[in-house]
């Protein structure tokens, strides 16, 4: 049998849609060949299947690839699949000559152990990253003896969530090279009947798609094909690479004779409704509108953009206000006006001159709006028969005014009091989305991130397409009493035309022979109940369709969905309330074999479980486990002081101290391309011992010069000196401040100061604060790098000669006197070189607490990793 060294994988799961990529051969790390002199047909693949079996909206995917390899000596083959953010996985598997190594769902705890013990060893880890909207990127390598076969084999499932009167599995397909046995089979099965089937891909031509391409659906059953040939993989017909590169995009819905449909297998039920036809009922809708000094440019234009789109599709039976916020809350109008024609010109008016400038004052411009729609209810300005929605967009953090985030939290939900359901759109990436999600879920609202891209207009007018037409308010979902065990959510503040409810529950006697279900809701112009009754005998039969469905299919969905809600309604519960419902959703991963936020999934091979292991891992609230590679080199010095290097093309960072005398000033980057350059000068602690073994020294000055633009920024422990053309600025660390202009951007917080000169450009520094009085330790700076893509590779300095790439490679691994300090040998730059494992603060997220980074700590100031030695760095003063 082939031996194969595993890799340590995380699988983090970042809609309904999946994308993926196939093997590729990669050089092995020792032999002296590059990627471009491998023998083009090394590893070969020869079968990729994407099965894709929906039943009642419920998605379960197998994703299978089959590769060779056919050189004369071992390759490392890596696995790439894109997968939706909404997928839990459910398996994993690797089959090597035939012999399989099944996946295990882990509480994630127990897995991270294994996982962190595994980087100790210097095994090479695997990764989900970001790779758009929609979806993360599942990436997983492993080495392949010659002549050997492997199968990959993914598996996971989702419930499709109806969005604009469709069902869509949106597929991502990148095979980069020919595939022999290439094949995606859909099949759906619906048992109301399925209404309308379309399947698109962007990447070849209608002819083509015509002798590629197969759908089809007839009463319940619904299926598409997609299997090119060789000759039709082909970017052209006498070409060796492939056209297949683009979205494949299948989209459904199901007939609506019924506005509800209740399935029952098993004793568990699933409850579908979607009524049709209804009267809209009308809105009254404020828009909360940032407008502080960072939507300056293209993010105020395409606000300006969308907001007029949407003011040409409100009804005449709406009213409508805008609240515009950055330091200070202005407002359109006094209170909210009716949508005549004669209002909405003077809105678009108002909309055409919005502009940005100044701070973030989110809590005033909420309760504003809040305490507006309050009081046109309550002086019965607004009909009877209306409903109220709050629509805030924001690009940041709220930085004036109250600006914490748990007391802005406690004061929306005390004024909006359960009545009406608050939507916040988070423009960009510079905030806390975690923050605005939490704030809208416990608003019975829900949280969108807005992409800076061209398209972001449309975004913004998706959205507001998504919840435009209100067809009932106050609906609840009710059922026998007593008959009905662990019900999912039953009450929606609103139902729009285009989405769909879905409640699931258990029943609690399955020997029963009928049910009833009622859904109560106010109409536009009559309270309204939608009755369905179900006789169990008949319901059996109906779903006597085995090819079809898969399982306790039923089962899966309602352990999906409360799991799902039990996770969205953790992040507002503190305490034992939060305990139990971490319990609970644990339990239910656990038992059904989801990767959630709260479990991973470990494959090892039986004979060598200690060494030879995955871990597939779903990224939790806040993103990826801080234990997980990160997915952009990152850079920065913070703490003794530390310089942390993470660099390009390697999933692992190392790290060194630069040991010298308070007072010293080090170059951190010299661009001569760009004219930036960063220094730091050393500080020491209060009554620093002249012996350097116990000598503790920090960063306590930055200071930062561009002199394309005559800028320049001195960062101190006490103060900001901002120094632009002639003009200079003071700031405290007690002040909160936004500078922006054409060229560049400062924004102070009091814990932290970022600078970004475009686009590609960005520093963090943070302010480490210390009790006044203690009798050792003083104030420090920590220096983040956060993006330099816009550096150039000619950079030098400490940090900025890692912007260009770095090999290296660790080896001899063994514990030590101390088990937790792995020792090892690093070949980097022609050197061998004595490493430690170790793990530093990184505080970019977190200023407070920091988390975790493992790195390979490099002796003697970094002497053989950097170029020269370390006092070549040491410069005459901070700028």
């Amino acid at each position: 049998m082939a031996s194969a060294q595993w890799p340590c994988l995380i699988v983090a799961l970042l809609s309904s849609s999946v994308a993926f990529g196939f093997p590729r051969s990669l050089s092995r790390p020792l032999e002296k060949r590059s990627v471009l002199e491998e023998k083009a047909d090394d590893i070969e693949v020869y079968s990729t299947k994407v099965s894709c079996k929906v039943t009642s909206r419920f998605a379960h995917n197998v994703v299978t690839t089959r590769a060779v390899n056919r050189a004369d000596a071992a390759k490392e083959v890596s696995f790439d699949v894109e997968l939706p953010k909404t997928a839990f996985i459910t398996n994993f598997t690797l089959t090597i000559d035939g012999v399989t190594y099944p996946g295990n769902v882990k509480e994630k705890e127990v897995a991270k152990k294994q996982y962190e013990k595994a980087v100790s060893q210097g095994k090479t880890a695997g990764l989900v990253k970001a790779s758009g909207r929609k979806l993360e990127k599942f990436t997983v390598s492993v080495n392949v003896a010659a002549g050997s076969k492997v199968t990959f084999e993914l598996t996971y499932e989702e419930l499709l969530k109806r969005n604009k009167g469709k069902y869509e599995m949106y597929l991502k397909v990148q095979p980069k090279q020919l595939v022999k046995d290439f094949q995606i089979e859909v099949d759906i099965f619906e048992p109301q009947g399925i209404s309308m089937l379309d399947a698109q891909a962007s990447f070849i031509t209608n002819d083509l798609l015509g002798s590629t391409l197969s759908k089809s659906f007839s009463g319940k059953k619904g299926h598409v094909s997609f299997k090119p040939s060789l000759d039709q993989q082909r970017s052209c017909p006498t070409c060796g690479d492939t056209l297949l590169n683009g979205d494949f995009i299948i989209t459904y819905d199901v007939n609506r004779e019924s506005p509800a449909n209740v399935q029952i297998v098993n004793g568990y039920f699933v409850h579908f409704f979607a009524p049709q036809g209804l009267p809209v009922v009308p809105k009254n809708v404020v828009f909360v509108i940032d407008t502080s000094g960072s939507m300056y440019g293209r993010k105020i234009e395409q606000t300006r953009d969308a907001l007029l789109k949407i003011l040409e599709d409100i009804k005449e039976e709406d009213y409508l206000n805008f609240i515009l916020f950055s330091g200070r809350v202005t407002t359109w109008k006094d209170t909210l006006v009716q949508a005549t024609p004669e209002n909405i010109q003077e809105a678009r008016e108002f909309v055409k001159n919005i502009g940005p400038g100044g701070m973030t004052n989110i809590n005033d411009a909420l309760l504003t709006g809040i305490t507006m729609l309050n009081k046109a209810r309550e002086e019965h300005r607004v009909p009877e028969r209306s409903t109220s929605i709050v629509i805030m967009l924001t690009d940041g953090d709220a930085n004036t005014g109250e600006s914490r985030p748990a007391k802005i939290q406690e004061n929306v939900l005390s004024a909006i009091g359960g009545r009406f359901p608050l939507y916040n759109l988070g423009f960009g990436n510079n905030l806390n989305y975690n923050f605005l999600e939490s704030l809208a879920l416990e608003n019975d609202g829900f949280a969108r991130r807005i992409y800076e891209d061209s398209d972001a207009n449309l975004q913004l007018q998706g959205f507001y397409e998504e919840v435009a037409n209100p067809l009932l308010t106050g609906v609840e979902v009710e059922y026998p009493e007593n008959a009905i065990l662990d019900l999912t959510r039953n009450t929606y503040q609103h139902f729009y035309d285009g989405s769909e409810i879905v409640v699931a529950g258990r029943l609690v006697d399955e020997d029963m022979n009928n049910f009833k279900a009622d859904v109560k809701g106010h109409g536009a112009l009559t309270d309204l109940t939608f009755t369905e009754e179900v006789d169990l005998q008949e319901m059996e039969k109906a779903l006597q369709e085995q090819d079809y469905i898969f399982g306790s299919y039923i089962e899966r969905l309602w352990a999906y969905l409360t799991i799902e809600q039990l996770l969205d309604k953790r992040k507002n519960a503190h305490g034992s309330e939060k305990e139990n419902l971490t319990a609970q959703a644990l339990d239910l991963s656990l038992k059904y074999h989801f990767v959630t936020p709260l479990t991973s999934m470990v494959v090892t091979k039986p004979e060598d479980s200690d060494n030879q292991m995955a871990l597939a891992d779903k990224p939790g609230e806040g993103g990826h486990g801080d234990y997980q590679p990160p997915s952009k080199p990152y850079y920065y010095v913070d703490g003794d002081p530390h310089f942390i290097i993470q660099v390009r093309g390697n999933k692992d960072a190392i790290c060194f101290n630069i040991d010298e005398e308070p007072g010293t000033v080090l170059s951190l980057i010299q661009d001569p391309i760009t004219g930036i350059t960063v220094n730091g000068q050393i500080t020491g602690d209060k009554g620093n011992s002249s012996n350097s073994k116990n000598r503790k020294t920090y960063i306590g000055k930055v200071g930062i010069v561009n002199t394309p633009m005559d800028f320049r920024i001195e960062v101190t422990t006490e103060k900001i000196i901002l120094q632009y053309g002639a003009a200079a600025s003071t700031f405290s660390w007690l002040d909160t401040v936004t500078v922006t202009s054409e060229r560049f951007s400062v924004k102070i917080n009091r814990e932290a100061l970022v600078v970004s000169f475009g686009k590609g450009i960005t520093f963090k520094v943070v302010l480490h604060q210390v009790w006044k009085k203690h009798p050792v330790h003083l104030n420090f700076l920590g220096f983040y790098v956060l993006d330099s893509d816009k550096m150039s590779s000619k950079s030098q300095g400490l940090l900025g000669q890692f912007f260009r790439p770095l090999a290296f490679k660790v080896s001899d691994f063994n514990p030590g006197n101390d088990p937790s300090k792995i020792h090892a040998t690093m070949l980097v730059k022609k050197h061998r070189l004595a490493v430690t494992r170790g793990y530093q603060k990184d505080y970019r997220k977190d200023v407070h607490n920091g988390t975790h980074v493992g790195c390979w700590f490099v002796h003697n100031n970094g002497q053989g990793v950097i170029d020269g030695v370390h006092s070549d760095y040491i410069v005459p003063d901070l700028f």
